[in-house]
C-alpha cells in the first residue's frame, strides 16, 4: 500500500521536490547565460581559454557566416534551449527501454550538477552546456512520467496532483532568477552558477532519499505495439504538420529568454529609487506573471464553458499567438517612443510581461492538451515529444534571428517577431475549420 501525505502518495512530494530544485538550478543559470557570454566568456582574453571553442565556432559559422561575439552568444543560447527541449524524447526512450526511469533521473541529475559546476570555469564552458543538455534529457524525460504511475487510471486525485506539480515548477522558476541574479550582482558569475549546481545536488538528494515512495523501477526492452489504422495515420500527419505553425510562437517566446536580456540591459531604465534592478529579475517577474494569471484565465474558461462558448484548443492557440504579437508590438512601441537618447521605463516592460504571459497561458498548455487529446493512444507519448519539437525549432531559429539585433533598430527587431508570431495566429485561424475536421476533438469543446 502506498504511503500518503495530505491525501496523496508521498511520491508526489518527492517528485515535486526534485523538480523544484531542478527548475531553480536550471532557470537560475539560464537567466545569466546570455549576459555571461556577452559580458565575459566570449570576449577577447577569455574566449581563447574555452576548450574547443574555435572548432565549435567554425562549425556554427559554416551555416551562419561570420558572427560577432554578441551574435554568436545569441546563436549558442538558441541552440542550447532548443536541444534541451529535444533530448527528453531520447531520455524517455532510454529510461523506458534500457536504464529504468529511476536510474535515468539520477544520472540526469548528476550530469546537470556537474554541468552547473563546470559553468563556473571558463575552460569547461562547452562541456558545461553539453552536460546540461544530456542531463536535462535524462531527467525531464523520466521524472514527470513517474507522476502518472502514482495514480490509477480512474483516480480523481490525478488532476490535482499535476496542478500541484506545475505550481511548484512555476514558483521555482520565479525564485531562481532572483537568487542567481542577486549573487551575480553582489559577488560575480561563479557564485550564481555555483548556487545552481548546489540546487541540483539538493534535488538529487531528495530523489534518492525518497526512493521507497516512487513507482516500481522497470525498463522495458520490448514495447507492445499496435498498428496505426488509416484514420490514425492521417491524424498523426496533421499533428506533425502543425509543428512549424507552433514553432512560430516559440521563435518569439524564446527571444524573451535570449536577446531580450541584452536589450533590457542596454535600453531599459532599471533604476528604482537609485537602485539598479538586476536584469535577471525581469525573468523572475515573467514567471510570477504566469503563475498569477493562470487562475483568472481558468475561471474565464469555466464561465465560457458553462455558456457553451469556451474556445477549443485550436482557437486558444490562435488567440495566444495574436496576444503575444500585440505584446511584442507594445515592446516595439516603447522603443519608438523612448527615442535614441532615452530608455524604456520599467513599468512599460512590466506591462509587456503581463500581456505576453496571457498569450503564453492561452498557447503553451493548449498545445500539449491538443496533442494528448487528438493523438492515437498507441503513439500518444511519442506525439507529445513531437509537440515539444516545436520548441526546439523555434528556439534554434530565434538564436539565428538574434544576429539581426546588431543590424536593426530595437523597434524593428521586435516588430519582426510580432509579425512572425502574429502570422502564426492568423494561419491557425484560417486553418481552424480544416483542423477541426481532421482532428478528433470533443464536440463539447468546440466553439465557433
Amino acid at each position: 500500500m502506498k504511503r500518503e501525505r495530505f491525501g496523496h502518495p508521498r511520491g508526489l512530494f518527492v517528485l515535486a521536490g526534485t523538480e523544484c530544485w531542478e527548475r531553480i538550478s536550471f532557470n537560475g543559470m539560464q537567466a545569466l547565460l546570455v549576459l555571461y557570454m556577452v559580458g565575459q566568456v566570449l570576449l577577447p582574453g577569455h574566449v581563447e581559454h574555452v576548450a574547443g571553442f574555435q572548432s565549435f565556432r567554425s562549425i556554427i559559422e559554416r551555416f551562419t557566416g561570420p558572427l560577432s561575439a554578441q551574435a554568436l552568444a545569441l546563436q549558442v543560447f538558441g541552440l542550447y534551449i532548443g536541444l534541451v527541449s529535444f533530448t527528453p524524447v531520447f531520455g524517455g526512450l532510454l529510461g523506458d527501454r534500457l536504464l529504468g526511469r529511476r536510474f535515468a533521473v539520477a544520472l540526469g541529475a548528476l550530469l546537470m550538477t556537474a554541468g552547473h559546476f563546470c559553468m563556473a570555469f571558463e575552460r569547461s564552458f562547452l562541456w558545461a552546456l553539453l552536460l546540461l543538455i544530456i542531463g536535462a534529457g535524462c531527467l525531464r524525460g523520466n521524472l514527470a512520467s513517474q507522476m502518472g504511475e502514482l495514480y490509477g487510471p480512474g483516480d480523481h486525485r490525478r488532476a490535482t496532483a499535476f496542478q500541484v506539480y506545475y505550481v511548484v515548477i512555476n514558483c521555482a522558476s520565479f525564485v531562481a532568477p532572483l537568487i542567481t541574479g542577486a549573487l551575480w550582482k553582489a559577488w560575480g558569475w561563479q557564485y550564481g552558477f555555483g548556487f545552481a549546481g548546489v540546487g541540483m545536488l539538493f534535488g538529487l538528494l531528495i530523489y534518492l532519499t525518497g526512493q521507497r515512495d516512487l513507482p516500481p523501477n522497470r525498463a522495458r526492452s520490448v514495447l507492445a505495439r499496435k498498428r496505426l489504422e488509416g484514420r490514425e495515420w492521417r491524424v498523426v500527419c496533421v499533428l506533425a504538420l502543425m509543428v512549424p505553425l507552433l514553432a512560430l510562437f516559440w521563435i518569439a517566446q524564446a527571444q524573451v529568454w535570449n536577446t531580450y536580456n541584452l536589450w533590457a540591459r542596454d535600453q531599459v531604465n532599471m533604476l528604482i529609487l537609485g537602485w539598479a534592478v538586476p536584469v535577471p529579475w525581469l525573468r523572475a517577474f515573467d514567471n510570477l506573471a504566469a503563475v498569477l494569471l493562470v487562475p483568472p484565465i481558468l475561471l474565464l474558461w469555466r464561465r465560457q464553458a458553462r455558456r457553451g462558448h469556451e474556445p477549443d484548443e485550436i482557437r486558444k492557440l490562435a488567440t495566444g499567438c495574436l496576444i503575444f504579437a500585440l505584446s511584442m508590438t507594445w515592446l516595439a512601441a516603447g522603443c519608438a517612443m523612448s527615442g535614441s537618447s532615452n530608455k524604456v521605463t520599467l513599468l512599460w516592460v512590466l506591462v509587456f510581461h503581463v500581456c505576453a504571459n496571457i498569450g503564453w497561458v492561452y498557447f503553451a498548455p493548449s498545445a500539449v492538451t491538443l496533442f494528448t487529446r487528438a493523438a492515437p493512444t498507441v503513439v500518444n507519448s511519442t506525439m507529445v515529444g513531437v509537440c515539444y519539437l516545436s520548441i526546439f525549432v523555434g528556439s534554434t531559429i530565434s538564436g539565428r534571428l538574434g544576429a539581426l539585433y546588431e543590424h536593426y533598430t530595437a523597434t524593428n527587431f521586435w516588430l519582426i517577431h510580432a509579425a512572425i508570431v502574429g502570422a502564426g495566429g492568423l494561419l491557425l485561424m484560417l486553418l481552424t475549420p480544416w483542423l477541426r475536421r481532421e482532428l478528433p476533438l470533443q464536440a463539447a469543446n468546440v466553439a465557433s
